[in-house]
């Protein structure tokens, strides 16, 4: 069974996040949190503003998960922005528009899309070796 259903049956018999309305997928509220941690709960994520106003949120818990997930894979210095411009470049690649992915990774600005699908090392390596 894939991982995805495991956690979707998990969370159905923890009765974890779940609705009595009908028109739902498995049961599971579509307003909830995505992620819960193993209370039930949804994650606490903090507010910030940097010197320029722009507003952001993070929660140290599920970065601190990232980066052991990273940490286990081998990955080294692997943190939540190198999976965020992995997911971007690999919808890129599959064709799909930068919009779209603006959307998916939350990014407020389509020219930071349009900086991490440009840096597809992929891409720039089949550039250079065209030039060598």
């Amino acid at each position: 069974m894939r991982g995805d259903r495991c956690l979707i049956a998990y969370r159905v018999n923890a009765r974890q996040g779940i609705t009595n309305h009908r028109a739902v997928f498995r049961g599971l509220d579509g307003n909830g949190s995505l992620f819960l941690t193993s209370d039930g709960e949804s994650f606490a994520f903090a507010r910030r503003v940097t010197g320029t106003g722009t507003i952001s949120y993070s929660c140290e818990t599920l970065t601190e998960i990232v980066r052991r997930l990273h940490q286990q894979a081998g990955i080294e210095n692997g943190n939540a922005s190198a999976a965020r411009r992995t997911f971007a470049v690999r919808l890129y690649r599959d064709g799909r528009s930068v919009k779209l992915i603006q959307e998916l990774i939350g990014v407020s600005s389509l020219s930071a899309v349009k900086r991490l699908t440009d840096s597809d090392p992929v891409r720039l390596a089949s550039i250079v070796s065209g030039v060598i």
